[in-house]
């Protein structure tokens, strides 16, 4: 993906970004130009030439296409532009567009695909709000099957903008050409499929400050949390830089929480103590070298290791075992002032009575539902009329403290502020246990004092680049190994752009 800048456009933010643009020298004529040599652009810098039949609709996205067609036949491409929708005439930009096209204009016919090579959807763009019917529907799923390689022009015919979902049949593009930023739909599942590789395109719109609402959340990135994760004074030591209290489950099932004790120590917390019942405390013993144990009988005592080892962060849940005592372990946690980290059974263990654990949770805790756990514990916001980003949004609102919906698309949300989501992940990370590592890396972070949305992001992007580097085949214990690699290229890179930035101020 080339994602360009890091804010996610409602497409109503969008509209107004254009708005903003035509007031301040760039009128929508220049801006659909520049739109339409950036798609050349890129189908140029992939392909040779060859039959391009370009789908043309009514609107802006249509106006698009044609003057992408003058671009690639001035480049010497054979093209063939359909007209989608011969009843309905183009208007404003799209009209000026199509008058400049000195070539046929095709109506949509049986033999309208034949011959091609390469096919441009420019039939709807952003502006679909209902399903396609009739003979858009059939072109779209012709399109599909037809096997030549397909490029959208803003977004994939056929997908809302500001969903996560088709909208029926919707065109599955090898590339999607969007413009100045990335909408909902470019990144949530599973819209995200149909867009291919995604390359966002800068058409010159000036720079401005959006309303509140039109920028709907931020690309999770290194840059957004530029303090995190980090190593500390040269003059640190291990109490400097955290705590972490781990929660193990019983014998049988300690697995998990071991993941989640080394992930929290590779994320760089001074000292990790696995706090277990005492039938797990040899397993776990056996199993851990630089990761410390203590006992506990019940809750009471539970609480007195927590004071005793003066952990500065936990992470509760991971194959705890649901049961009463896991349910007080975890409301007797949030009493204390560390920040707590919730996951799996910590947070199954309540949904049956989601309210009283939302009713203790404080600002500074971290709960990292997956999908089936997030509509149990916040039954109505998703599987509704709220994309992903607004659910998770609306969670964290209800909740008072950090959601990490996780996912191919993970969210991470905090009330007041602008939702993050993380695409710097992979398949491979669809395997158990990942998400144990993944509540540890976070509670390393927590444990050294990084504000929890931070942590949050950072562990988030974290897990998923030690995914991609580790790639198919890799198990959920592997993940934990490369994140000094991964710290030391990030740290790496920041210093890069300190000395430039530097020698620039300079």
């Amino acid at each position: 993906m080339t994602p360009g800048p890091a804010e996610i456009f409602s497409v109503d933010g969008v509209r107004r970004a254009d708005r903003h643009a035509s007031g301040h020298g760039r009128s929508a004529w220049v801006l659909m130009q520049t739109a339409g040599r950036s798609v050349v652009d890129a189908i140029t810098a992939r392909w040779s030439p060859r039959q391009t039949v370009i789908f043309v609709g009514p609107g802006n996205n249509g106006g698009d296409g044609f003057v992408i067609a003058n671009g690639l036949s001035d480049a010497g491409w054979p093209v063939r532009v359909v007209r989608v929708f011969p009843d309905r005439n183009w208007t404003g930009d799209a009209h000026v567009a199509a008058q400049h096209w000195a070539g046929p204009v095709n109506g949509l016919g049986p033999d309208s695909l034949s011959g091609a090579g390469l096919i441009v959807d420019a039939i709807f763009g952003t502006g679909l709000s209902r399903s396609p019917e009739g003979e858009a529907a059939e072109l779209i799923a012709a399109i599909n099957a037809c096997g030549a390689p397909v490029v959208a022009v803003d977004i994939p015919s056929g997908l809302n903008g500001d969903r996560g979902e088709p909208q029926g049949e919707a065109v599955e593009a090898d590339l999607t050409v969007t413009f100045h930023r990335l909408r909902p739909a470019h990144l949530l599942q599973p819209s995200r499929q149909f867009c291919g590789k995604i390359v966002c395109a800068d058409i010159g719109i000036p720079d401005h400050d959006p309303p509140e609402g039109d920028v709907v959340a931020r690309l999770n990135h290194p840059a957004l949390w530029p303090d995190w994760p980090e190593t500390g004074a040269a003059d640190t030591h291990k109490h400097r830089k955290g705590r972490l209290a781990v929660l193990s489950g019983p014998a049988k099932s300690t697995g998990a929480a071991r993941m989640a004790a080394v992930a929290g120590l590779r994320a760089g917390a001074g000292l990790v103590t696995m706090l277990t019942p005492p039938g797990a405390a040899l397993v776990n013993a056996n199993h851990l070298t630089e990761v410390m144990i203590r006992s506990f009988r019940d809750v009471e005592d539970f609480l007195t290791g927590l004071d005793a080892i003066r952990a500065t962060a936990a992470v509760l849940g991971p194959a705890a075992g649901k049961s009463d005592a896991l349910k007080q372990i975890v409301i007797a946690a949030l009493s204390r002032p560390l920040p707590v980290v919730l996951d799996g059974d910590a947070l199954s263990v309540f949904c049956d009575d989601p309210g009283h654990l939302l009713g203790h949770l404080r600002d500074h805790d971290v709960i990292t539902p997956h999908a089936g756990e997030f509509e149990r514990l916040f039954p109505g916001l998703s599987g509704t009329s709220l994309n992903k980003i607004e659910a998770a949004r609306a969670a964290a609102d209800r909740a008072g403290c950090v959601v990490v919906f996780k996912g191919a698309d993970s969210v991470i949300a905090v009330p007041g502020r602008t939702p993050r989501i993380n695409t710097n992940a992979s398949p491979a990370l669809a395997t158990a246990g990942t998400g144990d590592t993944l509540a540890g890396l976070i509670g390393g972070l927590l444990a050294q004092g990084a504000p929890a949305f931070d942590a949050a992001s950072a562990a988030v992007w974290l897990h998923g680049e030690a995914g991609l580097r580790l790639g198919s085949g890799l198990i959920a214990g592997e993940l934990a190994d490369v994140m000094p690699a991964i710290m030391q290229d990030l740290a790496r890179r920041r210093r890069i752009a300190a000395v430039r930035a530097a020698l620039i101020g300079g």
